[in-house]
C-alpha cells in the first residue's frame, strides 16, 4: 500500500463544520488518481456489467484503478486485463475485510468503494471523487437506485438505459434523510446511518487516519456505519452526491426476505452488533450505560471535598457521562464510581463531546435544573454545523465550563489550527466554590451553595 501524505487543506484549512457548499463550482486541478474497491461474492453476471460499467467511466482510464476482491466463492471470478483480483477464504460475510485488503493492494489518492451487484453510470466516479480530492476530509456517498438488471450484462453507458422501465423501489427513509438534511449539508451524530458503503468514497489519507473497516464484522450489514461514526468523530465532511448513480441489481435488503421474522433478526443482530460501537443518541439504551461514553468530562484538581462537590454535581446533571479525574486524591476518593476514571485517553477517543472544567463549583439545589437542562442541550448542540465549542459562564464564576466536540478537536490536532468553527456563550446559573465550603451542608442539603 502507499503510504499517503496528508494533503493541504483547500485554502489552507478544511471547510467549515460540514459546510462542503463553500466548494460548489470547484473542481480538482487535475483528476484524481482513483481506486476503486469491488467486493465480490457469488456474484459473478453482476461483476461483469459493474466491470463493464467501471470501464465507460468519464472519469480518465489512465487515473483509475479496479480492485477486486472476492469473498470466497466457490470459483472466483475472472476479471479482464488491468483489473486486479484478490481472493480471501470464506468464513463468513467479511466485507470489512475485503474492503481493507482492495486498499492495501492499490495505489489511489481518493478510494472509491462498489459492491459487485452495483453498475455505476458514466459519470459516477468523476461526481463523486471531486470533494475528497478538494477536502481531505470529505466523505461522500453516491445514490444508489435499484432495478431488475438480470437480463443485462452490458456495457456503463447503457446502465442507466437498461434499468428503464425496470426500476424498484429506493428506500423512502433514506431519500428523506437525504432531503431533510440537504444531501447531508446538515448532518449529525446520526448521520453515519446514511453512509452506504456499497456507493461510498473519501481520500486515503483520511481512511488510513481513522483506520479502516473493523474485521470483527462477518455478518451482514453494520461495518460501514460502524467506520462512518468513527469518521464522524474524527471530523469528517459528509456529503451525498445524487449526481453519482449506481444501479443495484434486485431491492433493497429490507425487500429481499419476504419473511419478517428473519428479517427482524438479521436487523436486531446489525443492531447488536453495533451497540458497543456507536455512542450517539438513538443509538444507544436508555437505561443500560453504553459501553463506551458520549460526554468526557474533564475534572480539576483541587481540594477532595470541592472536587467530590463538583463530581456529584456534574454526574447529577449528566448521568451517563464519564468523569476523567485529574490526580491520584481524585482517583482514590472518587474511584467507587464506575463513570469515573483516571484514564482520560481511553475516555476522550470514542466521546462525541469533551467538557473542561478548569475548577471546582456548585450549583444551587434550585437551579440545578435549569443546569442540567443547560448541560444536556448544549452538549447535544456542539459538533452540528459550525457549533465547535460552547462555553458556560457565569457573573459568579471567574472561568467557563467549556465543551468542545471532538470534531473540532480532531481537526486542531491534525492542522494545527482552528477550521471555521465558531463559539458560542451560555449564561448558566454555577458558583466557583469556595474550597472550604461545607461537604456535611450540601450533602443534607442546606446552606449556600458556595
Amino acid at each position: 500500500m502507499t503510504t499517503a501524505t496528508p494533503p493541504t487543506p483547500p485554502g489552507g484549512r478544511t471547510v467549515p463544520g460540514n459546510d462542503w457548499s463553500v466548494l460548489d463550482g470547484q473542481v480538482p486541478v487535475e483528476p484524481p488518481r482513483v481506486s476503486v474497491v469491488v467486493v465480490h461474492f457469488e456474484q459473478h453476471d453482476d461483476l461483469v456489467r459493474t466491470l463493464a460499467a467501471l470501464a465507460a467511466q468519464s472519469h480518465p482510464a489512465d487515473r483509475l484503478e479496479v480492485v477486486v476482491v472476492d469473498d470466497g466463492s466457490a470459483t472466483p471470478p475472472s476479471v479482464p486485463p488491468g483489473v486486479t483480483l484478490l481472493v480471501q477464504e470464506d468464513r463468513g460475510f467479511r466485507a470489512a475485510a475485503a474492503r481493507n485488503a482492495g486498499v492495501a493492494a492499490s495505489t489511489g489518492s481518493v478510494l472509491c468503494f462498489l459492491d459487485a451487484d452495483t453498475a455505476p453510470e458514466p459519470g459516477y466516479v468523476e461526481a463523486l471523487t471531486r470533494l475528497p480530492a478538494l477536502a481531505p476530509e470529505a466523505v461522500t456517498v453516491g445514490r444508489r437506485r435499484h432495478a431488475d438488471l438480470a437480463p443485462f450484462a452490458g456495457g456503463g453507458a447503457s446502465v442507466a438505459q437498461a434499468a428503464a422501465g425496470r426500476e424498484l423501489p429506493e428506500p423512502e427513509w433514506l431519500s428523506e434523510a437525504y432531503d431533510r438534511s440537504r444531501d447531508l449539508l446538515d448532518a449529525d451524530e446520526r448521520s453515519y446511518r446514511h453512509l452506504i458503503g456499497a456507493v461510498l468514497c473519501c481520500s486515503r489519507w483520511f481512511f488510513d487516519e481513522i483506520g479502516g473497516f473493523d474485521e470483527a464484522f462477518v455478518e451482514y450489514g453494520g461495518e460501514d456505519w460502524d467506520w462512518a461514526h468513527r469518521a464522524w468523530l474524527a471530523g469528517a465532511v459528509f456529503a451525498h452526491v445524487p449526481e453519482a448513480v449506481a444501479w443495484h441489481n434486485g431491492p433493497d435488503a429490507a425487500l429481499r426476505d419476504a419473511d419478517p421474522v428473519r428479517v427482524g433478526a438479521k436487523k436486531n443482530a446489525e443492531t447488536l452488533a453495533l451497540l458497543p460501537r456507536i455512542t450517539a443518541p438513538g443509538a444507544t439504551g436508555r437505561g443500560v450505560a453504553s459501553a463506551r461514553p458520549d460526554v468526557v468530562v474533564l475534572l480539576p484538581e483541587g481540594d477532595p471535598a470541592a472536587v467530590y462537590r463538583t463530581a456529584d454535581t456534574l454526574l447529577r446533571a449528566l448521568p451517563t457521562a464519564v468523569l476523567v479525574t485529574a490526580d491520584e486524591a481524585s482517583a482514590r476518593l472518587l474511584g467507587h464510581d464506575s463513570r469515573i476514571t483516571g484514564d482520560r485517553s481511553g475516555a476522550v477517543g470514542s466521546a462525541r463531546t469533551v467538557i473542561e472544567v478548569p475548577s471546582a463549583f456548585g450549583v444551587a439545589e434550585a437551579d440545578s435544573e435549569h443546569f442540567g437542562r443547560l448541560l444536556t442541550e448544549a452538549s447535544a448542540r456542539v459538533g452540528r454545523g459550525t457549533l465547535g465549542t460552547v462555553e458556560l459562564v457565569s457573573p459568579r464564576a471567574p472561568f467557563a465550563l467549556t465543551l468542545m466536540s471532538t470534531r473540532r478537536l480532531s481537526r486542531l490536532r491534525r492542522w494545527g489550527a482552528d477550521t471555521g468553527w465558531r463559539t458560542e456563550q451560555l449564561q448558566a446559573p454555577f458558583v466557583a466554590l469556595d474550597p472550604h465550603a461545607d461537604l456535611a451542608a450540601y450533602l443534607g442539603g442546606w446552606g449556600d451553595p458556595a
